[in-house]
């Protein structure tokens, strides 16, 4: 593959160098125009180009070939044209301005280049303006460069100014391709400055600087359209850019509009509609056109039309590019041209003109025959105006003579034998092949095939094909190949077996002299020899002669008549004894012979006879004659005589159309021949051109024409005589480079005529044929009008009389003209006087300017002409006068010194001498300012120094010149830069508030120190170390006031800080404060220890050590460690959570349990709290030998076995690896021993004696050892055996929903029967055999799929006929876990710290917690797993001022339990507030607002929005603006002058949004206000006239109807709202409830988890009202205020007065659907719905309990409360400080209001013992002496044993059978307030327990009764602490009272008591055992735990009241504060009273 590459690679580097061997081509063929100056000249290179090198030459577009006029014009020999620079009157159009073409020619041709076309331009005087303009404020303006036409094509734009300063970058000014400036949205700050144009000259370079222009701004006024700046056309070559200007103005602002050809533009990504008009990009023909632009506005419109042209250049393509072709060939070249349909072509070949087409199909060349000659360049030239293109195609000639590149060879052949001949033939043209054999062309196509085909190399491959050879297709084959180049053959023989003959032999015509052949075609093979005979003589006989044996071809050379002329006989001898012959006749004929003859010189006029003689040849001889190559035209009276062998030619008159060559053909039969020689005619020299008098003009070049002919060519001398004497002529030295020329024609160039060149020049010719001839002339020097005198510069004074002159000679007569600026002055103005005077041949022109101005300033020139030319003198004119105020600006402006910089405007026309600057203060007169003089005219900066800081200066500035002083300029009035302050903030002091922030509070500098205003400080800080080097980290803080503070976060923990505050104004930053110096507060350790390690140093303690913490994890002084662990019991439970604190890294833990696997954690702690914990290690204690088995039975099964079974050892100590059953009967002595497996507990002993008593005993053993032995029992082997029960009596745990069986294996003789009991209600019941409950055969009971109900004591009682035994079973069901209570314990802006209280754990241990929370209002809930050992849990990073929800969720070894009730919280923060004390507006004028928004407060968290909206208040249009951030000030631009505006602005944090509103008005233009708004006054109906009262009706009634429908769906819209939040709330379980636990426990059980049972408070609506009452009365609940603790929390002295406080709750009402909760459901519950439910009386609210408060209190009409109370919680003597829990009202009926008011740390839950001790202290309210709590519907259903009952008799059969309410749900709506005076004495509550048909025992609390209470009424201050005695006579009158209380709930009836004051006496503590088993104590109050409650005096009304109460007075708290337990936690309803 690489070698075929590789040969194609050649292949075209052959085909390009043989390309590029020899050719032509462009170097620069887009040349066709240099414009130069004539100043400069220019250098022309030629564009052609060729290889090898080529000859250049330059032509003029005449054809005529240029030559070099010394310094003027010259051609190089690299082929560039020089044109030299040249004076204006140097100029000659024929040379500075003509059209030039240049060729290269080397041997592959000539090639001609475009058109050139060369033009020499000026250096002109010309000034630029720019005129001044107006625009509206707002609009555009239009500044255009006013160009001089004469200039205008070669001057462009190239800047702007304003003033001095460039314009660029502003994007209000853009300058357009045009050169205009377009100043968009002008301000009236544009008109203060000075606009000018600088332009610059292409070629001479020259720039120019326009005059100033001013912009008047004027204020926008209602006005049409008007276009400033448009276009009548543009021209534009194709694929540019063009932009068509388009700008108008007016007000309102114009809208524009394009169209093309009157039709809308089409879309096109091309077109862009910019501020200044149309842009184009890459231009189509397509585009061009007629453009449109339409302008309007709403006062009128405007209409601009112009015309667009697309230019394209000429193209021109030629093709083929190269043609490679052959001599005789034919030739089409095209040429196809674009970029115009209207165009000239010609076709050049080598430079030279060949063809000029006309037509239709111009665009091919086409030629035949083509000659060697016809090879070199072809050129297409496409012309159109003086656009030119051309391409070229080359040529190339090659020799296309065919070539035989291969071709068969002789073979032999046999017969019938196929045959194929091929000639491989190249040639060009592609050549023709013909086959002949034997010199006959081959026809019988029916048995020879002949055919060719084309290689792709363009080779012939010719065949011819013999299917079947035979003995005649013997023979000499030949390929012939011919085409116009030639011809050429091929031959071979082939040799076919067969009998050898000879064919037929034709007779020979033989040319003498010449060779002939003679051919014996023999066919057949083989023979032996083939001999040539003539009359019998063998041949060759002579040395002419030669046989060619092999192939029978006999050669004659130079044959002769007389001896080759005859009859010869070719002999074959076919074999020796055969010979066969034939004969043929040759004749041999003779060609003429002509005679040589030469022509001798003649001269004109001569004759002349030329003969032309055969000397030899055949008759007949034929003559004809030709001249120069063809016959001889008619008209050239040429005679010509012929006879037998010769030919004469005659000519009588000789003329010089004779001249050529003259040819002789004579031919005969034999052949032609002809002979040639040249005539020549000798002409004497003639005139073409004679030489006349003509006239030259002086300084310019002349041509003397004289031109002749002759032959030979005539040689032309000139001479010259001066003067109009008698010529004397002397020849002209014609050296090169000199002034006067030779031209090739003969003609004389003069190239600068001088007055010494007049007189007369002969012109001689002469050729030496004949006589010479000349000729003279006369010539004339015309002097043209010349200018010889005037002043180049001139100075005039302003107001002074001016003259200037001009002198001029030339031929008379002279006229002289004065013309400023190229127009043409008036002599007869009258500020201008004209005189002209001739001085001797001089004309002298004098003009005055009789009062120069500033205007007369220029160029003037001084125009001399007369017939023979024109010239001018430019006069340049300076008036001067005063200089103009310079234009002063700022430059800048510091402290104390102001520096100015200035421009001058106009010097006067004379050098600036120097600057005054003059300043004062503001409130000083000019009189007093102080003046700085003579400041050197080279500067235009100044710096005025030691001025004062903020002090307010005047400046003006005097600009002075020679001829006087100008006007004070412009008066600046500037005020100094403040500087930095000098002094440092004051009284920097610190606080720490966190361990991470620090609040610095300062005080600003003293007052003569700030040295401007104060606008921010930098608080600066670092660590405090010794090193020193530190970086401080700096904030910036704005100052707002006398006293600043901040606060410093993220610091690192109790750690030292310095700091450092500096104060800056806008000057920079003061000196620091001294530094300050604190550490941060302390904080909890943020690491774990490390490395922490546990090993068990024996069976009962454990080892644990770790890594101290690095110091910068302490975050403060450790205290300590402290080492949490725990059990990880053998049944997955978890053991006693337990810590310990110790100081050391080390710590061994005892007291274990042996065995045993504990979890232990590490953590540090502070006096902040305690740390991180670590990760969780497990520690193994060692084994060691077991304990007892905790219990050992035996009973006889016959009389010789005993079975034994025992239960496993309490503490195992380790791994059981057997039983040993020891027996005895004779103790101690061990009769026998057995082992039992580990995993057996019973064991068969056999082989023993009736009767005998045995002492049996067990040991377990482990790795360890055997254990201590268990009991010993005794046991004797009967015949009559009872039946006794191996298993044991005891506790069984399983998780829910599993199968348990209840084992009860019995024994005795005969089998004895099982039966099954359960206690219900303490009495024992069988148990219920369904299809979950079974007892198998084995005794068994088997219970699937056990659920809670299951719980209780199980009885299995074996009887048989001797005996009967029995065992109880305690089964405990394991639930999930209840909920626990959740509350929030502290928040900051980010984060939020929860607690809890962990609810039941449902029998199994709490394995950890779930964690879920969201933001309010999304439905994302995130979750944390929480370890079981953590209280509390920190959620950070969350939103500043944002309500979150929480959830929590316990799990144990059942699964996770109920999700706690959802609780809300918000971190810090809230929505940004306006302050009302701050300034919104800091600045206002006619069209700017600044606005102050320092007054916004953040509300504590970052602005993340802020949005601003403005509209005048007569527009509905709002122009907003929006910023991710608030700063400190914004500016409202481009206003309406003396408007009123609405502003509105919208600030937004992640709490929330505030908006404020504001109407202001802006000012007019000179300041003035505008008149406020007018509120518009309706007038009356009666000032009306006719309809217009009813055309105000209507609108105002559609008016009300609308607000009418807008308002009944807002009510809609907001029930719908309201009901979504109640669902939402309902089904997030966030409503108020109270969930019991479901499974009945043991005392036992219920004492191991005192905090299980809770209560869940959620008010829904708080509603209170307060009144004046003298009686106490039920208030009714439809009158509802807010609640608050004011109310609650004043102490005012005592009236008489009584105001009764009736607290109404009123709760939901279900009326979409039923509420069910089943998030406590358990299996054998059925949560009931209310709609199954029956409605109470419809006077009742459902769900609606009311509490009364009696309190007295001052006489006021209604009070207004807040809804945020906290309690603080009676703490036990060492119980743990934790956070305060608190009670929320939760209003759900407005939830958003309600949670506005709500605390962040607020919680909707509480425990029952919680609510026990917040009544505890409620009681002890002074102000609730009279109080009375009614509790009117508490719903609390167990619905599988007992219906509930509520409220009156009236209704009591219809609740007790169909109650509604949720299970486990009780509505407790109240909150009770804040304790105030624990001392003080209030009256008691008695609880009463309802049952209905149930007798009342007279002890109710001896009798168990009040553990029907549920936990929220077992509360000390409800129990009597008297004597006992009293205690028992008075309850059954207690009961009753209450009972009838219960009985009317909504009565809510009060008792007078007068306050009595009674001291306390402490109680003894009784203990009392409850009646059913098991038995528990129920411990009174201990002094000293809660506040003493007083005793009733008998005979007292008050006394007898109280002791009907008293009965039932006794406390349910314990001593150390915690509830009592209740064997029956459900309780039915309940009334306080």
């Amino acid at each position: 593959m690489w070698i075929l590459a590789f040969i194609f690679s050649q292949s075209i580097l052959n085909v390009f160098s043989e390309d590029l061997h020899s050719s032509v081509y462009f170097v620069n063929a887009s040349l066709q125009e240099i414009v130069f100056a004539s100043t400069t000249g220019t250098l022309v290179p030629c564009p052609a180009a060729a290889a090898p090198p080529a000859t250049l030459r330059w032509y003029l577009a005449t054809g005529e070939e240029i030559y070099n006029v010394p310094g003027i014009r010259h051609v190089h020999q690299n082929g560039t044209l020089q044109i030299f620079n040249f004076l204006p009157s140097g100029f000659s159009k024929l040379i500075h301005d003509n059209t030039y073409y240049c060729t290269a020619e080397n041997p592959s041709g000539k090639i001609r280049s475009q058109d050139v076309h060369i033009k020499a331009v000026f250096r002109e005087p010309y000034t630029v303006r720019v005129e001044d303009q107006k625009a509206m404020r707002g609009s555009v303006a239009v500044f255009k460069c006013i160009i001089p036409t004469f200039v205008e094509a070669y001057v462009s734009v190239v800047s702007w100014e304003k003033d001095t300063n460039t314009l660029g970058s502003d994007p209000r000014f853009h300058i357009t391709p045009s050169g205009a400036l377009y100043i968009l949205d002008v301000v009236t700050d544009d008109g203060n400055w000075n606009y000018r144009c600088l332009t610059r000259h292409r070629y001479t370079g020259e720039t120019r600087q326009s005059n100033s222009a001013r912009l008047t701004v004027t204020e926008p006024i209602n006005s049409e359209p008007n276009i400033l700046d448009g276009f009548d056309r543009r021209e534009v070559m194709v694929s540019h850019r063009v932009e068509l200007p388009c700008k108008a103005t007016g007000y309102p602002a114009p809208k524009y509009r394009w169209l093309k050809d009157n039709s809308p533009l089409e879309r096109d990504s091309r077109f862009r509609q910019l501020s200044t008009g149309l842009l184009i990009e890459n231009v189509r023909p397509s585009d061009a056109g007629s453009y449109v632009c339409e302008v309007w506005n709403s006062l009128g419109n405007a209409a601009m039309v112009g015309q667009l042209q697309v230019k394209q250049p000429l193209k021109v393509v030629v093709s083929p590019h190269t043609l490679k072709s052959s001599v005789g060939s034919q030739l089409s070249l095209s040429c196809m041209v674009t970029g115009s349909d209207k165009y000239e072509l010609s076709w050049y070949r080598n430079g030279e003109m060949i063809y000029r087409p006309k037509g239709a199909d111009q665009e091919t060349l086409g030629m035949e025959g083509m000659v060697k000659s016809d090879g070199g360049v072809y050129q297409c030239f496409a012309r159109k105006g003086k656009m030119s293109a051309q391409d070229f195609a080359q040529v190339i000639l090659e020799d296309g003579t065919p070539k035989i590149l291969s071709a068969f060879s002789e073979r032999m052949v046999n017969l019938n034998e196929p045959v194929s001949l091929v000639c491989n033939v190249k040639g060009t043209p592609r050549p023709a092949v013909t086959w002949t054999l034997d010199e006959e062309p081959i026809t019988d196509l029916g048995h020879y095939r002949m055919g060719q085909m084309v290689t792709p190399e363009g080779h012939v491959l010719s065949y011819l094909n013999i299917s079947h050879s035979k003995v005649n297709d013997s023979g000499i084959y030949r390929c012939s190949c011919n085409n116009s180049a030639g011809v050429v053959s091929y031959q071979a023989r082939i040799n076919v077996r067969g009998p050898a003959n000879i064919r037929d032999m034709k007779n020979l015509t033989a040319i003498a002299g010449r060779d002939a052949f003679i051919h014996c075609r023999v066919v057949g093979y083989p023979y032996y020899s083939i001999k040539w005979f003539k009359n019998s003589d063998l041949l060759p006989f002579n040395h002419r002669q030669r046989a060619f044996e092999n192939n029978g071809t006999l050669k004659l050379s130079n044959v002769q008549k007389s001896v080759d002329e005859g009859e010869y006989t070719c002999r074959v001898q076919v074999h020796p004894d055969l010979e066969i012959s034939k004969s043929l006749h040759v004749t041999v004929k003779e060609p003429p012979h002509i005679q040589p003859f030469e022509v001798q010189g003649y001269s004109i006029g001569q004759r002349v006879l030329i003969p032309c003689v055969v000397i030899s040849g055949d008759y007949p001889i034929y003559f004809t004659w030709q001249k120069d190559g063809r016959p001889i035209p008619a008209n050239l009276s040429v005679t010509i005589d012929n006879n037998e062998f010769s030919s004469l030619l005659r000519i009588a008159n000789l003329s010089s159309v004779h001249n050529g060559n003259y040819t002789c053909i004579a031919h005969n039969e034999a052949a032609a021949v002809e002979h040639q020689s040249q005539l020549i005619v000798k002409v004497p020299p003639s005139f073409v051109v004679q030489p006349m008098d003509q006239d030259g003009i002086y300084g310019k070049a002349v041509v003397l024409k004289c031109s002749a002919r002759g032959n030979p060519r005539p040689t032309i001398v000139w001479k010259h005589s001066r003067g109009k004497g008698v010529p004397q002529f002397q020849p002209i030295l014609l050296n090169s480079g000199s002034r006067i020329q030779l031209l090739e024609n003969g003609s004389l160039l003069i190239k600068h005529v001088l007055q010494e060149d007049s007189g007369y020049y002969l012109c001689k010719v002469s050729n030496d044929v004949g006589t010479d001839i000349s000729k003279s002339m006369y010539f004339t020097v015309k002097i043209p009008a010349m200018i010889t005198s005037y002043p180049n510069t001139t100075l005039a004074t302003k107001g002074k009389k001016k003259e200037m002159s001009c002198t001029a000679k030339g031929e008379k007569p002279i006229m002289i003209r004065w013309e400023k600026e190229k127009e043409i002055i008036n002599p007869e103005m009258n500020r201008y006087v004209v005189t002209v005077r001739e001085v001797g041949d001089e004309v002298n022109s004098t003009l005055q300017i009789l009062s120069p101005g500033r205007g007369d300033s220029g160029f003037f020139s001084c125009h001399a002409i007369n017939s023979y030319g024109e010239d001018k003198g430019i006069i340049q004119l300076t008036v001067e006068e005063p200089p103009d105020s310079p234009l002063v600006e700022i430059r800048d402006v510091q402290d104390r010194i102001i520096t100015l910089h200035w421009n001058m405007v106009f010097d006067g026309n004379s050098p600036i001498t120097g600057y005054d600057i003059e300043y004062k203060n503001k409130s000083a007169p000019w009189s007093s300012a102080i003046t700085t003089k003579n400041i050197s005219p080279s500067l235009y900066q100044a710096t005025i120094i030691d001025l004062h800081p903020s002090s307010t200066y005047n400046i003006r500035m005097i600009a002075k010149n020679r001829i006087n002083s100008s006007a004070p300029s412009n008066e600046l009035t500037i005020t100094t830069d403040e500087a930095s302050p000098d002094g440092p903030p004051q009284e920097v002091q610190l606080e720490a508030l966190s361990s991470q922030s620090i609040k610095v509070t300062w005080k600003p500098p003293l007052r003569h120190l700030q040295n401007g205003v104060i606008r921010t400080y930098h608080v600066s800080y670092r660590e405090y170390t010794k090193e020193q080097n530190r970086q401080l980290t700096r904030i910036t803080v704005d100052a707002t006031g006398d006293q600043e503070t901040v606060s410093l976060d993220n610091l690192r923990k109790f750690t030292l800080y310095e700091v450092i505050v500096n104060a800056e104004n806008r000057a920079g930053m003061g000196p620091a404060s001294q530094e300050a110096i604190i550490r941060t507060l302390e904080d909890v350790p943020s690491q774990a220890p490390g490395n922490v390690v546990a090993t068990p140093s024996s069976p009962e303690a454990i080892f644990v050590y770790w890594s101290p913490l690095p110091n910068d994890t302490l975050n403060g002084v450790l205290l300590g460690y402290r080492v949490i662990y725990w059990a990880n019991l053998a049944d997955g439970e978890l053991g006693e959570i337990k810590n310990i604190t110790t100081i050391q890294p080390r710590l061994e833990l005892d007291g274990l349990e042996k065995f045993t696997n504990y979890s232990i954690q590490v953590l540090a702690f502070t006096q902040a709290g305690d740390g991180v914990r670590s990760g969780q290690i497990f520690a193994r204690t060692k084994e060691d030998v077991p304990g007892p088995p905790a219990g050992v039975k035996a009973a006889a099964a016959s009389s010789t076995e005993v079975f034994v079974s025992w239960l496993p050892p309490l503490k195992l100590n380790g791994i059981i690896k057997k039983y040993k059953i020891y027996c005895s009967f004779n103790y101690p002595t061990v009769n026998n021993d057995n082992d039992a497996p580990p995993d057996k507990y019973s064991y068969h002993i056999h082989g023993l004696r009736l009767n005998q008593r045995y002492s049996i005993w067990v040991v377990a053993v482990t790795a360890a050892g055997p254990g201590n032995a268990s009991e010993i029992i005794t046991v004797e082997p009967l015949e009559k055996a009872p039946a006794r029960i191996l298993t044991f009596s005891g506790t069984v745990t399983t998780p829910w929903m599993r199968d348990i069986v209840l084992p009860c294996r019995a024994v005795g003789d005969p089998a004895p029967t099982i039966k099954w009991l359960k206690e219900t209600n303490g009495t024992p019941a069988p148990v219920q055999i369904d299809g979950r409950r079974s007892v198998h055969s084995n005794g068994s009971f088997i219970i699937r799929t056990v659920k809670a109900e299951d719980s209780g004591y199980y009885s299995c009682v074996a009887s048989n006929s001797w005996g009967y035994d029995d065992i109880r079973l305690n089964l405990q069901v394991q639930v999930p876990p209840d909920q626990p209570r959740l509350t929030v314990t502290k928040t900051t802006t980010t984060t939020i710290t929860l607690s809890w209280i962990p609810g039941d754990n449902g029998g199994s241990s709490i394995r950890g917690y779930i964690l879920q929370y969201s933001e309010d209002n999304s439905e994302k809930w995130g979750n944390f797993p929480i370890s079981p050992s953590e209280r509390s849990y920190r959620l950070e990073n969350l939103k500043c001022g944002t309500w979150y929800k929480f959830t929590l969720t316990a799990q144990n070894a059942v699964g996770p339990g109920r999700i706690s009730e959802i609780i809300e919280a918000k971190t810090h923060g809230k929505e940004p507030q306006f302050v009302k004390e701050h300034e919104l507006f800091a600045s206002i004028n006619s069209t700017r607002v600044q606005l102050n928004l320092n007054g916004w407060n953040n509300g504590g968290c970052p602005i993340t929005s802020f949005i601003v909206e403005y509209r005048p208040v007569d527009s509905s249009t709002w122009t907003r603006a929006q910023r991710s951030s608030l700063t400190k000030t914004y500016i409202l631009y481009d206003l309406q002058e003396a408007t009123w505006y609405e502003l509105q602005m919208k600030v937004t944090n992640s709490a929330g949004s505030a908006e404020k509103r504001i109407n202001f008005a802006t000012p007019n233009a000179d300041g003035s206000t505008i008149a406020p708004l007018i509120k518009t006054v309706v007038e009356p109906r009666d000032n009306l006239p006719g309809n217009q009262g009813l055309k105000m009706v209507v609108p105002i009634i559609c008016i009300l109807v609308a607000i009418g429908m807008v308002f009944i769906l807002l009510l809609v819209l907001r029930r719908r709202r309201r009901e979504q939040r109640l669902k939402r709330l309902r089904d997030a379980k966030s409503l108020a409830e109270m969930l019991m636990s479901k499974n009945t426990r043991t005392p036992d059980t219920v004492n191991k988890q005192q905090q299980t049972l809770r209560m869940h408070i959620d008010i829904p609506r708080a509603q209170l009202l307060i009144e004046e009452r003298d009686t106490m009365e039920t208030i009714d609940d439809r009158s509802t205020v807010l609640l608050t603790d004011n109310d609650f929390g004043e102490t005012s002295k005592q009236k008489s007065s009584t105001v009764t406080h009736t607290v109404h709750y009123q709760s939901l009402s279900q009326s979409t659907g039923p509420l069910v909760d089943v998030s406590d459901a358990r299996p054998g519950t059925n949560p009931t719905a209310r709609r199954t439910a029956k409605a109470g009386p419809a006077t009742r609210s459902r769900y609606a309990s009311q509490w009364t408060l009696n309190r007295p209190h001052p006489p006021i009409s209604s009070h207004t409360l807040t809804t945020d109370w906290r309690l603080p919680t009676p703490r036990a003597t060492g119980s743990v400080d934790k956070e305060s829990d608190s009670y929320s009202v939760s209003p759900s009926q407005d939830t958003d209001r309600a949670r506005s008011s709500m605390v962040s740390t607020e919680s909707a839950s509480s425990t029952y013992e919680e609510l026990a001790r917040a009544y505890e202290h409620a009681k002890m309210e002074e102000q609730l002496r009279h109080a009375k709590f009614t509790i009117t519907e508490c719903f609390i259903s167990d619905t599988s044993s007992e219906q509930m009952t509520a409220g009156t008799n009236d209704y009591t059969d219809s609740l007790t059978s169909s109650t509604p309410s949720e299970s486990g749900i009780c509505r407790f709506t109240a909150s009770p307030p804040k304790p105030q005076d624990a001392s003080r004495v209030m009256n008691m509550a008695v609880p009463k327990a309802h049952r209905p048909g149930e007798r009342r025992r007279t002890h109710a609390w001896a009798g168990g009764e009040l553990m029907h209470l549920p936990p929220y009424l077992r509360m000390d201050f409800l129990l009597n602490r008297g004597v006992a005695a009293a205690s028992s006579s008075s309850s059954s009158s207690g009961r009753e009272a209450t009972g009838q209380t219960c009985l009317e709930p909504q009565k809510s009836r009060t008792l007078k008591r007068p306050a009595l004051t009674v001291a306390p006496t402490p109680s003894d503590s009784t203990p009392t055992v409850s009646s059913g088993p098991p038995s528990r104590e129920v411990q009174q109050w201990q002094p000293g735990t809660a506040s003493t409650l007083p005793q009733r005096e008998p005979g007292d009304l008050a006394q007898a009241q109280a002791a009907k109460l008293s009965s039932s007075q006794e406390s349910l708290l314990d001593s150390r504060g915690h509830l009592k337990q209740s064997n029956n936690p459900y309780a039915k309803s309940y009334t306080l009273v």
